[in-house]
């Protein structure tokens, strides 16, 4: 029951893995956060039997005492229940319910009122046993790639700055990999190391930023560093900006930082509008009151635009100032979730 990903998707990571003759990649349950010998014990064990079919059938399958609701989670969060039929989101949702029915399946069992009751545990024979949860909210790559790093200590399914990319162009123009030496300029990317040395003026601080495309050493003195200390911490998305140079010591570029600021705070302060897309059929399953839940919210400086199309045609209706907005990362999401990703779209000042 190997965790297992394409070639192409894999980022760095600290566990041991090996490749099949399918050039795929394959993690052992050993290597994921929370699994001891026991549950991995009890779930070989049990497959011995025959593959899941479902999380409510490997709940019903294996020693609760042993997989527990803390060794399920890490399993989903890890990827490596992808194959049971349902998003992690939805395997997330059914987890409840799951191990509440294998615990009745078993109490029936033990009292043997099984074939009285009949079967607690929804089966594949039966329609769908997640249809009760498959409207829970999708998770983002963001929400993905948590999951990875807390189970695995490592990203797999992307990196953290795939979903940013396009808008980090705005104030980035460069990828990492495209940088060079002796021009001044913002630099986004994923702090995954933090050096705090100590200096006679303070401490700095040695940063190692990741985009996807490469990796760049900044560095924050003293006073930089004590007026961005908060956002300087691992896993944090920056935008840095400084002078690159060339490292002689090391043979590689450096960036030696003088501001720092979050993809928020430069999006807030570039941003002109915010355009959603919405037709009449949107309209008429009631997104308009979630719309309005949502923007209040998060209230702000940012005008909305709506584009409303139905078969009669289409019109641009601009809301009034009550109706302004913080462009934030989570509205953002909310938004996408109710009237699709590509209706979203965030219009910068030229």
């Amino acid at each position: 029951m190997g965790l297992t990903v394409q070639a192409p998707s894999i980022q760095t990571g600290e566990y041991a893995f090996s490749v099949d003759d399918e050039g795929q990649i394959r993690y052992g349950l050993g290597a994921i956060k929370g699994l001891g010998e026991g549950p991995i014990s009890s779930l070989l064990a049990a497959r011995e039997d025959g593959p899941f079919k479902s999380l409510f059938d490997l709940c019903a399958r294996t020693d609760p005492r042993k997989v527990n609701r803390r060794a399920l989670e890490a399993l989903i969060k890890s990827g490596a229940l992808d194959e049971l039929g349902a998003q992690r989101s939805v395997l997330m949702s059914a987890l409840d319910d799951a191990l509440r029915a294998a615990e009745q399946s078993a109490a029936n069992e033990a009292a043997g009122m099984g074939d009285l009751f009949g079967e607690v545990v929804p089966s594949a024979g039966t329609g769908d046993p997640y249809r009760d949860h498959r409207r829970a909210r999708s998770w983002t790559l963001r929400d993905i790639l948590a999951g990875e790093k807390e189970s695995l200590g490592s990203f797999l399914s992307g990196h953290p700055m795939d979903e940013f990319q396009q808008e980090v162009r705005k104030f980035s123009p460069r990828s990492i990999r495209e940088l060079t030496a002796g021009s001044k300029q913002w630099v986004a990317g994923l702090i995954v190391d933090v050096r705090l040395v100590k200096t006679q003026r303070g401490t700095m601080a040695v940063l190692q930023l990741d985009d996807g495309t490469g990796q760049i050493e900044a560095t924050a003195y003293s006073e930089v560093y004590e007026q961005n200390r908060d956002l300087l911490v691992k896993d944090q998305i920056v935008l840095a900006d400084g002078r690159l140079q060339m490292d002689d010591f090391r043979g590689q570029l450096s960036l030696r930082a003088k501001s720092f600021t979050t993809l928020e705070a430069a999006r807030s302060s570039r941003v002109r509008e915010l355009k959603l897309g919405l037709n009449s059929e949107a309209i008429e399953r009631g997104v308009s009151a979630e719309l309005k839940r949502a923007f209040s919210a998060h209230t702000g400086d940012c005008p909305i635009v709506v584009e409303y199309k139905q078969s009669a045609g289409s019109a641009m209706v601009r809301f009034g100032d009550r109706y302004r907005i913080k462009p934030t990362d989570t509205l953002l999401d909310q938004l996408k979730e109710l009237v699709g990703h590509d209706s979203v779209e965030l219009v910068y000042e030229r």
